[in-house]
């Protein structure tokens, strides 16, 4: 598996954010407003990976609190490092998704329903950009070190 592809997550952003504008031109005025429960959600997903990207980078660097830390079993990894790729692309699609909103709702912000939703989408948008900046840091933290002696090898050439 590779690491997520900024270009990719770019794509996933634009696509979706010109989805939901063109969708909204059609149908914003039969939505209801938009609720902030999204915003605290994803905030605390972003910091659950973080926590957990933090400590399963000090398993593999053997640098956890207990002395004799049994090693970590390979196959958590590869789940943490899948569950940071596909957080990533999700909290991008969602930053789309709710900046499409912005740009729907930009042009009519005397109205309240428009601004409220403006402000909600603008505190989802970022944080599902939260969301994307700790799943990469899950991604990179399920990386494996190099073997020391293959380090040592190669500075010797």
């Amino acid at each position: 598996m590779r690491a997520s592809r900024p270009a990719v997550l770019l794509a996933l952003v634009f696509g979706s954010a010109l989805v939901v504008w063109a969708l909204l031109k059609g149908m914003y005025s039969q939505l209801p407003p938009l609720p902030w429960t999204a915003v605290p959600t994803l905030l605390l997903l972003a910091l659950g990976e973080i926590v957990t990207g933090v400590n399963l980078r000090n398993k593999i660097h053997h640098r956890s609190a207990a002395e004799e830390a049994r090693p970590v079993d390979p196959l958590s990894v590869a789940n943490m490092a899948v569950l940071g790729k596909a957080s990533a692309h999700a909290a991008a699609a969602l930053t789309g998704v709710f900046l499409g909103f912005v740009l729907h709702v930009l042009p009519d912000l005397d109205l309240p329903t428009p601004r409220h939703d403006l402000i909600v989408s603008v505190a989802t948008s970022v944080s599902a950009l939260a969301l994307t900046g700790a799943a990469l840091f899950l991604e990179y933290c399920c990386r494996i070190p190099k073997d020391p002696e293959a380090e040592k090898n190669d500075r010797r050439s």
